[in-house]
């Protein structure tokens, strides 16, 4: 088989037929089909940054006209992918474990690769690629798929979701643009100035999966309504974001107004009428009231005032903290009482935040939250100390300052 039109023909079409009648012999269910979903799309990405790679040092290269992107050809691209990430989640869903279903895919590769000549052109040192190509690519692709499937590890789910988000609408289309070139400066501060539409997209997903119990695919959704967070200033936190996102990369290209373009059209048409008619079966009345007093796009300056109620832990007697209680009681808190930490009955050692729906913060994540009650600035600035890193040196500075915890529990005798 030395034709390259039939090779690449055939690394695309044999495994999407192969994924096609697995389908049609059962039709997946609507976590099945999360599952392909992101199986699918993690091997995208992954093996995309794995093709570069083994270009840039030396693991294989490609011998094709025509139909390729960085020098990948996107057929054979798409064909690893539906194998990977369509036939092996397909294989899953039927029992096989994992171990068992990886081996299998891992040989199928180790086979065929060879067979790719002249397109696909081996070096001496391929294995490692391939090596590097299934722990990227695959095994945390089956294991996504897998916690998708059985609804389990919840938080391990929305962390690769993000991740996966993250990657394809963000650093691909950004790595494929003109932005690379532009000045460190110009780079630098669009850097810093999407910090906050970033702020906003990952409170919005941590508030999906720790208040809702569900994940931001519309296939494996929160179980409970979210109102809290995000949520409790505007009800598409997570495209708002992304849009603004959009609207700063097109400062440094304009193809990114494009970008923007689908993405309001996206927000506008098929997510406000798909989960629109998904909430209002599932949450009915409350859905109602919530969506009459929140905007989809534009913010409210006070949070919605039917989110969780919450307690802020203080102790009153303390000198560095009673200032903070007052300060949070002047702005006249949304569906938060301040309470001296005195009467907590577990005692505390730190400022704390309890939430109605089971959300705890101490220390400088509970004055972020608490945040989040007073008004759309200050929640802002608390969801930018709730970003992953700023509010571990957030705390350590504060800790360095003075406002460390306390040697004894604050609880009354």
């Amino acid at each position: 088989m030395n034709d390259p039109a039939l090779i690449r023909g055939v690394g695309l079409f044999g495994p999407v037929l192969i994924a096609a009648v697995l389908l049609r012999l059962r039709p997946p269910a609507r976590r099945e089909t999360a599952a392909l979903i992101l199986g699918f799309c993690w091997n995208v990405l992954a093996l995309s940054a794995v093709n570069v790679l083994a270009l840039r040092v030396g693991w294989w290269s490609f011998a094709a006209e025509g139909g390729t992107v960085a020098g990948v050809p996107v057929d054979l691209l798409l064909g690893w992918a539906v194998l990977w990430g369509g036939v092996a989640v397909l294989a899953l869903r039927h029992g096989l474990p994992l171990p068992l279903v990886a081996g299998f895919a891992v040989w199928i590769d180790l086979a065929a690769m060879p067979l790719g000549e002249p397109v696909l052109l081996l070096d001496g040192s391929w294995l490692t690629g391939e090596a590097v190509a299934v722990a990227a690519a695959l095994l945390p692709g089956l294991l996504l798929a897998r916690w998708t499937f059985e609804g389990r590890r919840l938080m391990a789910r929305v962390v690769l979701q993000a991740a996966l988000a993250t990657g394809l609408m963000v650093v691909l289309p950004v790595a494929l643009s003109r932005v690379p070139g532009r000045p460190e400066w110009a780079l630098g501060t669009v850097a810093q100035l999407m910090l906050v539409p970033a702020a906003i997209a990952t409170a919005a997903v941590g508030e999906f999966a720790r208040s809702g119990g569900g994940t931001p695919l519309p296939y494996d959704p929160p179980v409970r309504l979210v109102t809290t967070g995000p949520y409790a200033y505007v009800r598409n936190p997570m495209q708002l974001g992304m849009t603004l996102v959009y609207l700063l990369l097109s400062l440094l290209d304009p193809v990114f107004l494009y970008a923007v373009t689908a993405a309001v059209s996206y927000g506008l048409g098929l997510a406000a009428w798909h989960e629109g008619a998904q909430l209002q079966e599932a949450h009915g009345r409350a859905w109602e009231h919530y969506r009459s007093r929140v905007r989809p796009w534009l913010p409210r300056v006070r949070p919605y005032p039917g989110m969780p109620h919450a307690v802020l832990w203080i102790a009153d007697g303390c000198d560095r903290c009673h200032p903070v209680a007052s300060w949070v009681l002047r702005r006249s808190p949304v569906a938060l009482n301040v309470r001296d930490a005195a009467d907590h009955p577990a005692g505390l050692r730190r400022m704390t935040y309890e939430r109605a729906d089971g959300r705890r913060a101490e220390g400088v994540a509970a004055w972020a939250e608490a945040a989040g009650h007073i008004s759309l600035g200050w929640a802002l600035l608390g969801w930018l100390l709730l970003l992953p890193g700023l509010g571990h040196c957030a705390q350590l500075c504060a800790d360095a300052f003075g406002a460390g915890p306390s040697r004894e529990a604050a609880r009354r005798p």
